[in-house]
Order: C-alpha cells, then sequence, then structure tokens
C-alpha cells in the first residue's frame, strides 16, 4: 500500500503554497552561518519548501554550490540552530558575483531575514574585493523585486520567457559596498 501510495505521490502535483496555511514560527534570534555539505539534507527540504515545483534546485546543483571554491553559501539559523533560510552565489573570474539561490522558510518570512542574508554575503564580497553582484526575479515577484530594489539593486535588463513556465524575469544588479547601504539604513535611530 506504501508503495502506491508513493507512486501517487510522484505522479500527482504538489500542492501549491497558497493551499497550505502558514502558521508563523514563534519569534526567536537568528544568526548567519556557513551552509556546508553537511547541511544538504536540510537545505534540499527547506529548498521544496521555499518553491514551488519545478523551480527548486536538484540535490546534485546544491552539492555542486557547496562544494566549488568560487561559491558563498550561507544560512540563517534561528536560536535552536534550525534552518530559516539561505542563500548560494558564484563569484565569476571577473570580479562579479551571481546570486543563485536565495530562500526563506515560510513561516519566517517578513522578519528581514532575506535582508540580513543578502547583506551578510555583501560584506564578504566587498572582503573579496568583488565590484558587483546580480540575481534574476520573476516580473511577477513584486515582494522579492522591492525587497531587492531596498538593497540597493537596480533592474538592468527584461528576460524574456527566462523561467520553465515561459515567464519573464528581470535582471537586477548592485554594486558591492561591504553591506554599507543596508546598515546605514538599519541604524539609523528611530523617529517618535
Amino acid at each position: 500500500m506504501a508503495f502506491l501510495q508513493t507512486i501517487r505521490n510522484l505522479l500527482l502535483p504538489f500542492a501549491s503554497r497558497e493551499d497550505v496555511p502558514v502558521v508563523p514560527a514563534p519569534m526567536t534570534a537568528y544568526s548567519v552561518r556557513p551552509l556546508t555539505e553537511t547541511d544538504l539534507d536540510e537545505v534540499l527540504r527547506l529548498n521544496l519548501r521555499c518553491f514551488v515545483n519545478g523551480e527548486n534546485y536538484t540535490k546534485h546543483t546544491f552539492n555542486y554550490l557547496l562544494t566549488q571554491p568560487n561559491a558563498l553559501c550561507y544560512q540563517i539559523a534561528t536560536a535552536e540552530r534550525a534552518m530559516a533560510g539561505f542563500i548560494c552565489v558564484l563569484v565569476a573570474e571577473n570580479g562579479a558575483a551571481h546570486v543563485t539561490t536565495i530562500g526563506v522558510a515560510p513561516e519566517h518570512r517578513r522578519r528581514g531575514l532575506a535582508e540580513k542574508l543578502l547583506t551578510h554575503v555583501d560584506t564578504a564580497l566587498f572582503e573579496k574585493g568583488v565590484g558587483s553582484i546580480m540575481l534574476e526575479v520573476r516580473v511577477s515577484n513584486r515582494a522579492a523585486q522591492q525587497l531587492y530594489l531596498s538593497c540597493g539593486f537596480s533592474i538592468v535588463q527584461r528576460l524574456s520567457s527566462y523561467y520553465n513556465n515561459g515567464e519573464d524575469g528581470f535582471l537586477m544588479v548592485k554594486a558591492v559596498d561591504g553591506g554599507g547601504e543596508a546598515r546605514t539604513r538599519n541604524d539609523r535611530p528611530e523617529r517618535g
């Protein structure tokens, strides 16, 4: 019986993220730390929760990213050391970097975790002398576009039929500044 259920699960489409209610995780402290090969299974599970079927990376792709000397991969973890998000960046020989993937667990979203990951990567790239960083984002993903714009990225090109389903994407680029822009914005005292 379990065998038949396994086959059904393979043939039936995954439930969309909209079908699954998200219960916010309890508030906690977060820390950024390296994402390594020992975290492969955990990042694969989180990746499946972050992205709809067909857009998530395979085990082979993550294994590649986690073993490349020109890759920077980080996770953001809860105080209990559970992975709440991840980011992987490849650095090219020409001094440019490319965010290949970034994801935050649905129950940990809207807490600034993606911005923390991007700021951490920006600082690491700055220390390595990398001059610019780029990423792609769906034209329909306005929330992600707003996040990237607030982190200093600019839309530089529309990518026709970039995604598997034929949707266009935007190429976004920013100059690496050591995280200074985001730190300056976040460290301003609140006005009351």
